[in-house]
């Protein structure tokens, strides 16, 4: 059941179907074809940046001196930002430009393996390192599907049933966020 909840919670935090719109908007003068090599070779960064920080996650938190109360926290703030931003689109703090070719950024990173996706790594990796490398494993694939026909969902859902679909995505990940902040005070306050 932990890995279960694991995929789940971190599929919610890489929020393929609100990435679905932004993505689409960011390669719309390419062909549908070559958007889905975009999303593969992307997707594969994302993969490693994560596995990266489930690898290295101890050892940086140990280097910073950070303990879990104050990732539990400041994930949680990050990923509460993300969430308001999800539900009340007013200003986005990522705006679509023409870019020549979105190697890295935004789309492995931010959009697929962001500040909230990578907290909750370092956070996961700390306890049980196994479950978290299958998570992110596993996750991935399942987030690389979603994005890789996204291009057919994008035109399937229209506009407003991607943007329905990121507002749902953004109730979640702000319950989430909450649990995660709520968690992270307890643990200070009771030092366990």
């Amino acid at each position: 059941m932990e890995l279960a909840t694991t995929i789940l919670m971190l599929i919610i935090i890489m929020d393929p179907f609100g990435n679905l719109v932004l993505i689409n908007s960011l390669l719309a003068k390419y062909s549908d074809r070559e958007k889905q090599k975009i999303i593969l070779r992307e997707s594969v960064i994302a993969f490693i940046i994560l596995m990266l920080c489930a690898l290295g996650g101890d050892k940086i938190l140990s280097a910073l001196n950070l303990e879990q109360p104050a990732l539990r926290i400041s994930g949680g703030i990050i990923l509460f930002l993300v969430a308001l931003g999800m539900v009340f689109p007013t200003k986005s703090f990522m705006q679509v430009e023409e870019i020549e070719d979105p190697m890295i950024v935004p789309i492995a990173m931010p959009c697929i393996a962001g500040p909230s996706t990578i907290s909750i790594v370092f956070l996961l990796s700390s306890k049980n390192s196994e479950i978290v490398y299958q998570a992110i494993s596993i996750a991935s694939v399942i987030c690389f599907i979603i994005l890789y026909i996204s291009p057919f969902l994008f035109k399937f859902l229209g506009k407003r049933g991607s943007v329905a679909i990121e507002r749902l995505t953004g109730m979640l990940l702000i319950m989430i966020s909450v649990q995660m902040l709520l968690t992270g005070f307890k643990s200070y306050f009771t030092g366990t």
